[in-house]
């Protein structure tokens, strides 16, 4: 049998928008906070820029430059982008539907109102009138569109009005008037307007209403509210760029202004208008998305987020502190007992933070290693690690400067560390470095010691409260040792020595899984105890899900829990009947890399920042770890039939690439909220301890 068949493979960017669909589920979900919900709604647009920035986007230019190539699935760029848009339009209205029939009444019925400006009524009117010329007016600028006038480079993503214009001596009919962006985007009414609960207009639309006021001596026939969004993938020649930094700063500038891939215009907009746009922009119909309103619902997300209303939202709860209270707060002796293995967020993210922090303190620190994929825009780590580096410590950061759309962030983060003394390093040319990884060096009474963290998530505070992720500390020799050399192949020019215990890619990582299945498949056909699990946000890549089919065919009980992308196609008779495929869209982010080989009876477990795809194998650094105590061993299976057991958040790869809900039977299981419970109970048997 040929498993390149492309009718085995599902393809990436159709998998990545049913993905998208299961984000919008949650959207629909009655059980779901309100407020919640609203937030699930404006992360649905947020999704759905990002994959017209970069993946339609670099479908339109393979079709541009008339390349005929086609992925796993056989589907060329032409085809992929007509079943891109039958797809992504379908779920758009889905969106829509979802604010216009559910979530917008439902906020009115909890005080929570959103108008258009023509219904506000005269007291409320006459508030905002005052705000627009008081606020808004002197920040607007009009822009012809005419020969004189060459249409304005719209910056990616913002908003904008094209206005119809009638008078005498017009040289153009069409104008452009951008939207602030330092202006709120949702204005509340003031208290005694808004009668009962609160009260919102948007920006846009106040605008729209008052927009005659730019035009002197014009009549406005209409004013239509638009939206570009444009290719953001970054283009920087590592070999040719003697600069790396500054080379993508440059990148950095044009990518505001790349070509346009989407149109997002109001339902009402004239068909003469959108064909304007069109030409304007170089789109084809199949470009323009007509939308209800508003245009751009992640224009709401500051309301999901920031307003204080408890009721509609999930309850709060508080991480367990695992490491640094009561009597012995030393987090390296704790390390030096034995490893820790944390589950974020239910285990606080702070030990993280006081990993470095106290290092940072402790006289005894010789040198600090980390890399930095993303972090917050306030993290304490970049301070921490300029105080270590001012105290007279060794600091080494990685940054990864191409990490995707946190390049300015980055490049920020970069400079202030190489101005406080910190070696600041890029990586490996031609790779990102992926990997998450810290080293503390110490000198300890018995000699040098090395204290590491590796993780499955980003050093970033506030993602470790939304994301779930598994942080493990060790100071064992053969990890620490292979951490040691795998910072002095990204830092310096040194080959990377055979690992002891990490699998690492691009060296080793692809080889050593496809190795680790092939004995799955050995043990499968000798009659002894066989099967795999892997818990990762895609699988993408071919020879893995090559693998996966012939252990499948072997007897080998495959179960995949894939929070994104999946390329594989499960339940095929003599193919995949063996894989079950499962995806988990909840209150938290899954994030987490788990792979579980059944080894013989003698599972063997993994952790890392690794999905299964090609960029992860083959264009990143990537430091996956093995799990080897018994106690973590248990702690982790634990968390594994945790998330197999759901039957709440959980859904369900079908072989035709749709996912169905998991029949709810028996008891309901919500894997997350097992785990809340259970870091309850952990936390309230911590505080009864210190206090006895």
């Amino acid at each position: 049998m040929d498993l390149s068949d492309p009718k085995f493979f599902i393809n990436r960017e159709l998998s990545w928008l049913e993905f998208n669909q299961r984000v919008l589920d949650q959207a629909k979900d009655p059980s779901v906070p309100l407020l919640e919900r609203l937030k699930f709604l404006c992360i649905v647009s947020s999704n759905l820029d990002e994959f017209f920035e970069v993946r339609v986007a670099g479908l339109k230019q393979v079709q541009s430059a008339g390349a005929a190539e086609s992925g796993p699935d056989g589907m060329t760029a032409a085809q992929q982008l007509a079943a891109i848009s039958k797809r992504a339009r379908r779920m758009v209205d889905d969106q829509y539907a979802c604010w216009r029939e559910e979530i917008r009444p439902q906020l009115a019925e909890k005080g929570l109102h959103f108008h258009r400006y023509a219904d506000v009524g005269p007291e409320a009117r006459r508030h905002f009138e005052e705000y627009f010329e008081r606020e808004v007016f002197p920040v607007l600028t009009p822009l012809a569109i005419d020969p004189a006038h060459p249409f304005p480079q719209l910056l990616n993503k913002s908003l904008n009005i094209i206005v119809e214009l009638e008078g005498t001596d017009l040289s153009t009919d069409l104008a452009v008037v951008q939207i602030p962006r330092i202006l709120p985007r949702v204005l509340p009414f003031p208290e005694e307007f808004g009668g009962e609960g609160q009260h919102f207009i948007f920006l846009a639309n106040l605008i729209q209403e008052h927009v005659g006021r730019l035009f002197h001596g014009m009549k406005v026939r209409g004013a239509h509210v638009f939206r570009i969004t444009r290719n953001s993938n970054l283009y920087v020649d590592e070999e040719e760029a003697r600069n790396l930094l500054r080379a993508i700063e440059d990148e950095l500038r044009k990518l505001n202004r790349g070509n346009a891939v989407r149109i997002e215009v109001p339902q009402d907009c004239p068909p003469e208008i959108t064909a304007r746009l069109c030409e304007i922009f170089n789109l084809q119909p199949d470009d323009v998305y007509r939308v209800d309103f508003p245009v751009n619902i992640l224009r709401l997300m500051p309301i999901a987020t920031e307003l204080d209303r408890p009721d509609l939202k999930y309850k709060r709860f508080s991480p367990v502190t695992v490491v640094g209270l009561g009597e012995e707060h030393d987090i390296f002796f704790h390390i030096r007992k034995g490893d820790i293995l944390l589950h974020h967020p239910y285990d606080s993210f702070q030990t993280v933070l006081d990993f470095i922090g106290q290092a940072t303190e402790d006289p005894q620190t010789l040198a600090i290693k980390q890399t930095l994929y993303r972090t917050s825009s306030d993290s304490p780590l970049i301070p921490l690690l300029i105080e270590a580096s001012r105290q007279g410590k060794q600091v080494v950061v990685a940054i990864e400067l191409k990490a995707r759309f946190d390049e300015a962030a980055n490049i920020k983060w970069a400079r202030q560390l190489r101005e406080a003394g910190v070696d600041v390093v890029y990586g490996v040319a031609g790779l990102k470095t992926h990997a998450k990884m810290a080293m503390v060096v110490r000198k300890e009474f018995d000699g040098i010691r090395r204290y590491v963290h590796l993780g499955t998530g980003n050093y970033h505070p506030s993602t470790a409260r939304l994301y779930t992720d598994l942080s493990y500390f060790t100071a064992r020799p053969e990890i620490t040792e292979d951490v040691a050399n795998l910072f002095n192949t990204v830092t310096g020019v040194s080959q990377l020595p055979p690992p002891n215990k990490l699998l690492v890619a691009p060296w080793h990582l692809h080889k050593e899984i496809l190795g680790l299945i092939d004995n799955e498949i050995a043990n499968a056909r000798a009659g002894r105890p066989a099967g795999i699990f892997s818990k990762v946000n895609a699988l993408v890549q071919e020879e893995i899900i090559q693998a996966l089919y012939r252990a499948s065919n072997a007897g080998v009980k495959v179960c995949l829990l894939v929070r994104g992308i999946c390329a594989l196609r499960p339940g095929l008779p003599g193919v995949s009947e063996n894989i079950e495929v499962r995806s988990i869209v909840g209150r938290f982010l899954e994030h987490s890399r788990i792979y579980r080989f059944e080894n013989g009876g003698d599972p063997r477990y993994y952790l890392g920042s690794a999905d299964w795809m090609e960029r992860n194998f083959f264009h990143r650094v990537e430091a996956v770890f093995p799990v080897e105590s018994k106690g973590m061993k248990d702690h982790l299976q634990e968390i594994i039939d945790y998330f197999w057991r759901d039957n709440v958040k959980v859904e369900i790869l079908q072989p035709n690439g749709t996912y169905l809900p998991a029949p709810r039977e028996g008891e309901l299981w919500d894997a997350q909220e097992q785990f809340l419970i259970e870091a309850a109970r952990r936390r309230k048997k911590r505080a009864a301890a210190e206090a006895a």
